[in-house]
């Protein structure tokens, strides 16, 4: 990686911590992060007749947030961050 690693704590931290507050806003349940992976499921533990609706609106919410996060970071990590999520 051409990154410095308190540039991608960075990253990983602005991401993940945007990505825990939309689950919970979802109800999705963090299994985990792997690396610079996250990891969730609807309708656990408790199971769900929408769950794959809701994961659905999850997946669209991050790109959109994910999206908006590398405009901001662009900022403060340099105009390259768009390579880290494609």
């Amino acid at each position: 990686s051409v990154r410095e690693p308190s540039q991608v704590f960075t990253l990983l931290e602005t991401v993940f911590s945007a990505l825990d507050r939309m689950a919970q806003k979802r109800r999705v349940f963090k299994v985990e992060t792997v690396g610079d992976c996250y990891v969730a499921v609807a309708g656990l533990p408790e199971p769900r007749k929408d769950h794959a609706l809701i994961m659905a609106r999850f997946a669209r919410d991050t790109l959109m947030t994910v999206q908006e996060l590398v405009k901001r970071l662009e900022l403060t990590l340099g105009p390259d961050n768009i390579l880290l999520f494609q």
